[in-house]
């Protein structure tokens, strides 16, 4: 018998905030100026939805270790300077948590200053204080299952009572993974057919998601 779903977890980038066009953009620029001619569409199949550790082992991997170092502090720098200059929330976003009536929390591969950052940014750090993760706190980031399957021990919760709300491939496989259902919004950067699978339901109105939630989201397997 399917559970009923007891928690939502979010996703932070692309998900609560409309930060990933951002990273995007930052991703090419630092392949620019560092001698790796990055398209949009490989910024997003090779970093989005990872953990800064994943995504500067992959830079490691092209450009060496030095030169990763310094990558990993320019992208802080120029993210940071995009979020001041105008983030704001998912589309959609704050009607939909306004409408959302079971417990909620935030697993993200990004770090916990990054997420004061950008949700203090937009006004929705108070919303999920102390009910927020970071992969940071665990042996694996996504799309292995370790992060929500933390959330969720964190929270009480069973992982068949869980639903995800995910933006990128990594992240609707993490879910998978952690045997929850999982929601993949479509509306950002990661295209529709990279978030279907198994036991996901794909979406692209943030507007639709309480809806989502209160029809039990999907049926696993």
């Amino acid at each position: 018998m399917i559970k009923p779903i007891e928690l939502v977890i979010f996703d932070c980038d692309g998900v609560l905030v409309d930060s990933e066009v951002i990273a995007v953009r930052v991703l090419v620029r630092l392949g620019e100026e560092y001698g790796w001619p990055l398209t949009e569409a490989e910024a997003i199949e090779r970093f989005v939805g990872r953990s800064e550790a994943a995504n500067r082992a992959t830079v490691t991997e092209r450009l060496g270790g030095e030169t990763a170092a310094v990558w990993s502090k320019r992208f802080v720098e120029l993210h940071a300077e995009a979020v001041d200059a105008g983030l704001t929330p998912v589309d959609g976003l704050p009607e939909a948590l306004a409408a959302i009536t079971l417990p909620t929390c935030v697993a993200s591969s990004g770090t916990h200053e990054k997420m004061r950052h950008t949700l203090g940014r937009t006004g929705l750090h108070d919303r999920f204080a102390g009910r927020i993760f970071s992969a940071t706190e665990v042996g694996r980031g996504k799309p292995a299952p370790d992060l929500f399957l933390h959330a969720a021990r964190s929270m009480g919760v069973d992982p068949a009572a869980c639903v995800v709300v995910e933006d990128s491939r990594p992240g609707v496989e993490a879910a998978r993974a952690a045997g929850m259902r999982a929601l993949g919004y479509a509306g950002g950067v990661t295209a529709a057919e990279r978030l279907a699978g198994p036991g996901t339901v794909v979406f692209d109105d943030m507007r639709d998601l309480p809806g989502l939630i209160a029809a039990g989201a999907v049926a696993r397997g």
